[in-house]
């Protein structure tokens, strides 16, 4: 029981982390029908601007803060300058433009930072785990779950109740709708990558505190994706419930499995579940499934 117990804590903080990283999934597909395939080398990017300002004697809050605006930065440009001129081509065409920006962000990160593991040095949490009755929790993962969830109440009130968000899905339900209410397309698509740029970063920083930085992390950005589809490729929701699922699924099946399949099942066991899944339930739990009638 302890062990089932530590399992499903553990899974639902790491679970967490890959919601925030299935947010930035789902905004751009939500903002313009397109699976950004650079997810895990934003990821990446923003985890290394963390570590490089922290390495600088930067407090760890500040060094996220500065991630965080860089970021955002980032985010608005690779839209401008990649993107911009793609409103309205053919999905396919901007799907291979992420591809080339997933490889031109990671040649970006090794000529820059290396390949090397790095870690935050000194640590930033306690190697000491704290005890919650009969569970040892270790702190970096305490933490990184409570950062996660208020960035993840932020982004939902963003969308919820502020105008730029109200906007960027009106975009998504109905995007000629959204233009004759005067609404920007091109500032929906530059907002909705620079969050989403924002997200992958903070889920970045917090997986290398707990495992080190190599360039290995970006593989995080096809690691989400039975989360994104699992939560509905178009929900908010979906993409923090599919996260959590996924953590949970990920660290059970490592706990429970590896003495069986040893070699790495914690990384395939989600996409199994996700085929599987989407025999079933192709839309996902929450994805819209579109009606045509002729």
């Amino acid at each position: 029981m302890d062990l089932f117990l530590m399992t499903a804590v553990t899974g639902l903080m790491v679970g967490s982390i890959y919601a925030l990283v299935a947010l930035g999934w789902v905004l751009i597909y939500k903002c313009s029908g397109v699976l950004n395939l650079a997810m895990g080398e934003m990821t990446l990017i923003g985890a290394y601007i963390s570590l490089s300002f922290y390495s600088m004697g930067v407090p760890f809050l500040l060094s996220l803060l500065f991630s965080l605006i860089i970021g955002f930065v980032l985010g608005i440009l690779t839209e401008r300058i990649f993107l911009d001129k793609l409103i309205g081509k053919p999905v396919l065409t901007v799907i291979m433009v992420t591809v080339g920006l997933s490889f031109f962000f990671k040649g970006t990160v090794e000529l820059i930072w290396g390949t090397d593991t790095r870690v935050f040095t000194p640590p930033v949490f306690s190697l000491e785990p704290i005890r919650l009755g009969p569970l040892y929790i270790g702190e970096v993962y305490l933490w990184s779950f409570v950062a996660a969830i208020i960035l993840l109440i932020i982004f939902v009130s963003f969308f919820k109740y502020t105008r730029w968000g109200l906007a960027m899905q009106a975009t998504a339900d109905d995007e000629m709708a959204a233009l004759s209410l005067g609404v920007s397309a091109r500032f929906v698509y530059a907002a909705a990558w620079a969050i989403a740029f924002m997200a992958a970063g903070v889920g970045g920083t917090m997986l290398g505190n707990i495992n080190g930085l190599n360039i290995s992390v970006g593989y995080l950005g096809l690691l989400v994706l039975p989360a994104v589809v699992l939560g509905g490729l178009n929900s908010v929701p979906g993409a923090i419930v599919g996260g959590l699922i996924i953590g949970l699924l990920q660290n059970f099946s490592g706990a429970y499995l590896d003495r069986y399949f040893p070699g790495g099942i914690k990384e395939i066991a989600p996409f199994v579940f996700m085929v599987v899944f989407l025999l079933f339930k192709p839309h996902g739990l929450w994805g819209w499934e579109r009606i045509e009638r002729v």
